[in-house]
């Protein structure tokens, strides 16, 4: 009976491992996730959870507004619900990677609903920007085991983060959010950043819109260019900083950060 429950433990231990990777550096370097940009001179901002009626314009003309281009880790359901948003995102330069097709908890999905969730985003997003992602993100950046080998059987690339916002806070500010994400930048961070508030606290998207100008004075303050994500020669494995929820929104197995 005891050796059961150890195997038990140790086999749940397992599968839920990769979800340290966003707050164990040591996890993401040994899963093979990258957490950093490998362009020269340069960051990434991305964002994730949109695209979003009013939280997407908003960003979208602040990056025009600097002549910067960015990430966007787009959610299939939002993308079915303003096609025309997420076409708009591909047409300003951006580049559009996956997010899931649902805002779900990875570990909580078997083989089949993994799947399909992975297909109807790519068919989702492709559909509606004309571009074929290569990048993912899993919600709250929390992969399982089974996540990772399905995304990258499809010739994907795993992607966190090395730097967040805490944007999705009812407590954030502009001030808040551009001081934690761009505070001490350095070449090859990827910084994580929300355009919507599906699924966080109402109306934080603001606190992202108004902090963007001050994190691309920052950028740019500190040598570096945003450069957008196209593919996994854009992206190399490193230590995360100020990293995100390795934790999900209503899960009772990890405590709740984001």
């Amino acid at each position: 009976m005891r050796a059961a429950a150890v195997l038990a433990t140790g086999a749940a231990a397992a599968w839920a491992a990769p979800a340290l990777a966003p707050v164990v550096p040591g996890v993401a370097a040994a899963l093979r996730v990258p957490t950093r940009c490998a362009v020269p001179g340069a960051v990434a901002i991305t964002f994730d959870d949109g695209p979003h009626p009013q939280g997407t314009p908003a960003v979208l003309a602040a990056l025009a507004a600097a002549d910067a281009r960015a990430t966007f880790f787009l959610v299939g359901e939002q993308v079915r619900r303003d096609p025309g948003l997420a076409a708009e995102v591909a047409a300003a330069g951006h580049a559009v990677a996956v997010h899931g097709d649902r805002h779900r908890n990875l570990l909580r999905l078997g083989p089949r609903a993994l799947e399909d969730d992975l297909a109807r985003a790519a068919a989702t997003i492709a559909g509606a920007t004309g571009a074929v992602p290569v990048l993912h993100r899993a919600p709250y950046g929390i992969y399982s085991p089974l996540a990772l080998r399905a995304v990258r059987a499809r010739r994907w690339t795993p992607l966190l983060w090395s730097r967040w916002g805490r944007d999705w806070t009812r407590r954030a500010t502009p001030a808040s959010v551009a001081r934690t994400v761009a505070g001490t930048l350095a070449a090859g961070d990827v910084l994580l950043l929300h355009d919507a508030d599906d699924y966080s606290a109402p109306g934080c998207w603001r606190a992202t819109a108004g902090a963007l100008p001050r994190v691309l004075d920052a950028v740019a303050a500190a040598g570096l260019r945003p450069v957008p994500l196209a593919g996994a020669a854009d992206v190399a494995s490193g230590s995360v900083r100020g990293s995100c929820a390795g934790v999900a929104r209503g899960s009772s197995s990890v405590a709740r950060t984001q």
